[in-house]
């Protein structure tokens, strides 16, 4: 069910047992090949398809689009929030649907910026709100190791408007996809230990900007992406996504 697309009488008949889904993005460049909407796109895409599994079991609320991205602002077209601000409108976002009875949230986050920004804002709820239940997923690490066998590229292959979002965008909107104008890797390397991407974390964290890991704004390999892979990725986060949903209603 999507949230915005209820009468205000159908909320009488929802069981407020059902989880609350707040999906968060950014609006931010992606590489030349790729549009700024892309992890809004891929964010929503995830949810169409858990409300095509789980129909009347999960319950979305509109998608907060911009995200944390001052780190892609050298980057044309790039938007960004402050934290707190993203924090406050994820938190009013998520109150308003416990105001009106829904006890169970998840927050499906896109995008890699917002990461600690969601543990402080899952924090803050499940603190304030001690009757409710509330997680945080980000899609890539809720799939865990099951995406790395469609890993081709190898380390350092999946990380920005790479290999695994350009065939999901390829699935989703391959019109908007300008594979035409992908570059070649352009990963600027840093400190072994600070190395990594969505699939191997670092073991230390390094502050860098986008514009300081790569020139052209896409870190990693789009080389290897295609449609059918997207689909495989989608198969893989839903059925994950789709274990935590059922899990919050027990």
């Amino acid at each position: 069910m999507i949230w915005q697309e209820l009468t205000s009488p159908d909320f009488r008949a929802i069981d407020r047992a059902t989880p609350v889904v707040l999906p968060v993005a950014a609006i931010e460049q992606h590489g030349p090949h790729l549009p700024l909407a892309t992890d809004r796109m891929i964010a929503e895409h995830f949810v169409a398809e858990l409300n095509q599994r789980l129909g009347a079991g999960v319950l979305t609320l509109p998608t907060v689009a911009v995200g944390c991205s001052d780190h892609h602002m050298d980057f044309a077209g790039s938007l960004t929030l402050a934290q707190e601000t993203f924090i406050a409108v994820c938190l009013q976002s998520l109150d308003a649907a416990r105001r009106h009875g829904f006890r169970n949230f998840l927050v499906l986050n896109a995008h890699g910026g917002n990461q600690g920004a969601c543990q402080v804002l899952l924090e803050r709820f499940g603190a304030d709100h001690p009757d409710c239940q509330i997680a945080a997923a980000t899609w890539w690490r809720a799939a865990g190791e099951a995406l790395v066998p469609l890993n081709e590229t190898g380390p350092g292959g999946v990380g920005h408007a790479c290999e695994f979002e350009t065939s999901l965008m390829l699935l989703i909107a391959p019109q908007l996809v300008r594979m035409e104008a992908i570059k070649p890797r352009g990963n600027v390397p840093t400190f072994d230990w600070a190395e990594g991407d969505l699939l191997r974390s670092p073991r230390v964290a390094l502050f860098r900007t986008m514009k300081q890991m790569t020139p052209h704004g896409a870190y990693g390999d789009p080389a290897n992406a295609n449609a059918a892979k997207g689909k495989q990725i989608t198969e893989i986060v839903c059925a994950a996504l789709s274990i935590v949903l059922r899990d919050l209603t027990k």
